[in-house]
C-alpha cells in the first residue's frame, strides 16, 4: 500500500476530519446553490430531526432568483451564519443546481475559519465549496445526499440504502463503498479528493482547482455525453490536476451513456488503481464520501474503505 502524504493544501499538519455527529447536536441546512422546494426542504428537516438533531434553517432558503436560490449575497451570507454559529455543528446543503462557484469570492474565510471545524455536506454543485473550505479552512467534509434532494425527502421517505449509509457517515463510522468494476487493478491507501467531474474542471485556472497528488480521486457527473466527459478529463489532465493521483474511485453517470469506454483510455494510461461503479453522486442509491479522510481502494473487493483515526479523545479526528 501506498504512504499518503502527511499534509494538504489548507493545513500544516494534515485535513481535520470535524467531530461526529450526535443526537441533540444543532445543524443548519442552507442554499448556496439553486433553488429549493418548501415541501422538499420540509420534509428533508424532518428527516434530521428523526435523527434527534435540532434543525435551523437560512433565513433565505426559500429566496430564487433565477437559476439561483436568490442573490449571490444572500446565499453567502446565509452559510458564513450558518458556519459562525456556534451553536450549530453541521451544515447541510439543501440541494446542488448550480451557483456555488459564484460565491467563493464572498465568503469571509477568515471568520469562517475563526468558528473551528464542523462539517460541510452536500454533492454535486457544492463539489466547488468542498474544494473551497479544504484549501481555505483544511478541513475534510461529506460529499453525500443533501436534504431537499429526492433520496431523502421523496413524500414515501429516504431511500433506504441512501439513509442508513448516510446515517453511519455523519455518525463518524462510514461503511466501505462497493463497485462492480475493476479497471486497473491494485490497492493503495492515500485521502480522497475530487466530487463532480462537471465543477473539479470549471475549477481548473482558480485556487481550488483540484490537486490529485497523492490523493485517490472521486469522479462523478449527470447528464453529459461521454465525448463531454472525454472533454472535460482532458481539460484535468492538461492542466496538471490529475498529475501523480494515487488512484482513482468513479461513481455514478447517469442519464451519460456509456462513459466507461472514455474513462479506461484517458484513466487507465495513469497507472494507479481504478474501481468503477460506486453508487455515489447521483441517481439511487446514493451513498457517501468523507473527502479529505484517508480512504483505501482494494480492487480485490472493488471497494473504497476509510481510516480514522482519532488523535485526542476529546478533539478532532486528523489525518
Amino acid at each position: 500500500m501506498k504512504e499518503p502524504p502527511t499534509s494538504f493544501p489548507g493545513a500544516a499538519d494534515g485535513a481535520v476530519v470535524p467531530p461526529p455527529l450526535r443526537p441533540g447536536d444543532t445543524v443548519a441546512v442552507v442554499a448556496p446553490c439553486g433553488p429549493v422546494d418548501s415541501g422538499g426542504v420540509a420534509r428533508g428537516v424532518r428527516v434530521l430531526e428523526g435523527l434527534g438533531l435540532k434543525v435551523v434553517t437560512g433565513a433565505h432558503i426559500l429566496d430564487r432568483d433565477r437559476y439561483l436560490a436568490g442573490s449571490d449575497a444572500v446565499r453567502a451570507a446565509d452559510l458564513s451564519d450558518a458556519w459562525c454559529d456556534p451553536e450549530v455543528s453541521v451544515v447541510f446543503c439543501a440541494r446542488g443546481g448550480y451557483g456555488a462557484t459564484r460565491i467563493l469570492d464572498l465568503l469571509d474565510w477568515d471568520a469562517l475559519r475563526a468558528a473551528g471545524p464542523k462539517t460541510l455536506v452536500g454533492s454535486s454543485d457544492v463539489t466547488a465549496l468542498h474544494r473551497a473550505f479544504a484549501v481555505e479552512l483544511g478541513l475534510a467534509s461529506l460529499f453525500g445526499p443533501m436534504p431537499a434532494s429526492a433520496v431523502i425527502s421523496d413524500p414515501a421517505g429516504p431511500e433506504p440504502r441512501t439513509f442508513e449509509h448516510y446515517r453511519a457517515a455523519l455518525a463518524g463510522d462510514p461503511p466501505p463503498i462497493t463497485g462492480d468494476r475493476v479497471i486497473v487493478p491494485g490497492e493503495v491507501a492515500a485521502p480522497v479528493t475530487g466530487g463532480n467531474l462537471s465543477l473539479l474542471a470549471a475549477l481548473c485556472g482558480t485556487p481550488y482547482e483540484l490537486v490529485a497528488r497523492g490523493r485517490i480521486v472521486l469522479l462523478e457527473d449527470v447528464g453529459e455525453a461521454p465525448y463531454r466527459i472525454d472533454r472535460m478529463l482532458v481539460q484535468l489532465l492538461q492542466a496538471g490536476c490529475l498529475e501523480g493521483a494515487a488512484g482513482f474511485v468513479l461513481g455514478s453517470w447517469v442519464d451519460c451513456g456509456d462513459p466507461y469506454p472514455v474513462l479506461e483510455e484517458l484513466l487507465a494510461p495513469l497507472g494507479v488503481p481504478v474501481i468503477a461503479g460506486l453508487p455515489v453522486g447521483h441517481g439511487q442509491p446514493q451513498l457517501s464520501v468523507l473527502l479529505g479522510a484517508l480512504g483505501a481502494i482494494d480492487t480485490k473487493l472493488c471497494s473504497l474503505a476509510y481510516s480514522i483515526r482519532d488523535s485526542s479523545r476529546a478533539g478532532w479526528v486528523r489525518i
